[in-house]
């Protein structure tokens, strides 16, 4: 019988491989975790959290805008940019020391380095060779950049995170989850921002009221938004940048981010050497257990190009650690995962967008409400919000649910609790809402709204 060096070999010790090896270890397995970087991955170090921290610190703006409404009177406000970028420098540096702990307390063997498959057991670190019944690669995704001159004078969320200064002009380029939330934070941090899209609309593929909501609350904010736009090449001019769009128009700005998407991280790992099949856009393919076309080797997260989003990750990974190591073959349900993007304002969803609900269910009932929130009646700001309910008008049951708005990511995660149960809309209509706020307007909607008839889709 073989003998190998590990029960499991991860590749890559982001949330999901880091999820994947600790639920293995505490099953009794073998483990071992390879990170080239720190110890924490993208969404700890490079992401989801240092983005986050750096809304709050610049949201700050507006709350004490807002504060005067309410009375408050105080001398001048002034963001030091410099030392927000240091604090969250401090804590980023505290959680990788909480994930470095965790894997040693788990009894998970990290090994630093850059890894290559050699065979389907065997990986390749630093010359060093080590063996595994099974392998996860768990290795994420990296920013791209459109392929045009003078793309290197731009940056990418990863240097976006760690300017230690505000642009005085800031051009971001793509209208997706990064894009929306840097500009919306640039902006609030008191920077002229303009969004170049490449489409009608930012965040391509969200409900049409989501996205449009959230447009019209960055544009009130100040923010420029180029709808249909190109960018043809990008040029130093002195201390600016020079941006040449497909219309002859130029661009002066102080950045150019580049948010134009993320690729798999599966280059240099000897995958299609050892057969592991990749698909068009070079992500791993699987089955619904994560399993690669190599029987042994497993692959969780961005890397496989399925729902890129961290908890989504760390499902796939624990999924495949009960497949594996606790006798429970275990799918991971890509069904109705909730997701939140944090612009200004603040957009979340749960389950199918109105186009997608008419083209699987056919008939729907589309219930909306915009409103102005309660603290704006006071503060006087421009602001509303929008929560919208999708139901398959055949079993009443809710299937979608959207909202962009003060406090929509908290709402929307007890909501998605309520999605994933199957809750009907009576069921909905059934539950007392908490007075006054804005989340009771999910279980106060009463009539849908008239059907438009057949939709083009998004």
């Amino acid at each position: 019988m073989t003998t190998f060096d590990f029960d499991l070999f991860t590749i890559g010790a982001g949330s999901g491989g880091v999820a994947g090896s600790r639920r293995s270890a505490s099953y009794g397995a073998r483990v071992a975790i390879c990170e080239a970087r720190r110890v924490g991955g993208t969404c700890v170090l490079r992401g989801c959290v240092p983005k986050k921290l750096l809304v709050y610190g610049a949201h700050v703006a507006e709350e004490l805008e807002d504060a005067r409404g309410f009375g408050w009177t105080f001398g001048e406000a002034k963001l030091d940019w410099a030392k927000l970028v240091e604090a969250k420098e401090r804590e980023l540096d505290r959680l990788n020391g909480i994930y470095v702990r965790m894997l040693r307390d788990a009894g998970v063997t990290t090994i630093e380095g850059y890894a290559r498959v050699v065979d389907p057991h065997t990986v390749e670190v630093a010359g060093k060779r080590y063996t595994a019944r099974h392998l996860l690669l768990a290795t994420g995704s990296r920013p791209v950049r459109p392929d045009i001159p003078g793309k290197e004078l731009g940056i990418s969320s990863d240097e976006a995170l760690d300017l230690p200064y505000v642009p005085r002009r800031a051009l971001v380029v793509g209208g997706g989850y990064i894009g929306v939330e840097f500009a919306g934070i640039w902006r609030a941090a008191g920077a002229e921002v303009t969004l170049a899209l490449r489409g009608d609309n930012v965040l391509r593929g969200f409900d049409q009221d989501v996205r449009e909501s959230v447009a019209e609350g960055m544009q009130k904010r100040g923010i420029r938004i180029l709808r249909e736009t190109i960018l043809r090449s990008v040029a130093k001019d002195g201390d600016s940048l020079s941006v040449r769009l497909a219309g002859g128009e130029i661009l002066e700005t102080d950045v150019v981010l580049f948010a134009t998407g993320r690729a798999p991280n599966t280059d240099g790992l000897g995958l299609e050497e050892v057969g592991v099949a990749l698909d068009e856009v070079r992500a791993i393919k699987v089955d619904g257990y994560s399993r690669t076309s190599v029987q042994n080797i497993f692959a969780v997260g961005d890397v496989t190009d399925r729902i890129n989003l961290t908890p989504v990750a760390i499902a796939e990974a624990r999924a495949v650690a009960e497949t594996l190591f606790r006798d429970r073959p275990t799918v991971m349900n890509h069904e109705d995962v909730p997701s939140a993007v944090f612009s200004q304002p603040p957009a979340a969803t749960v389950g199918l967008p109105e186009h997608e609900a008419r083209r699987r269910y056919g008939k729907v009932d589309v219930y909306r409400a915009r409103f102005r929130p309660m603290k704006h009646t006071l503060s006087g700001r421009d602001e509303r919000t929008m929560m919208k309910l999708i139901v398959d008008r055949a079993t009443q049951k809710v299937i979608g649910a959207h909202m962009v708005g003060a406090d929509a990511p908290e709402i929307i995660q007890g909501v998605a609790i309520a999605i994933q149960c199957g809750a009907t809309k009576a069921q909905f209509d059934a539950t007392v809402g908490i007075h006054p706020t804005a989340a009771e307007e999910f279980v106060t909607m009463r009539d849908p709204i008239p059907d438009p008839g057949p939709m083009s889709g998004d």
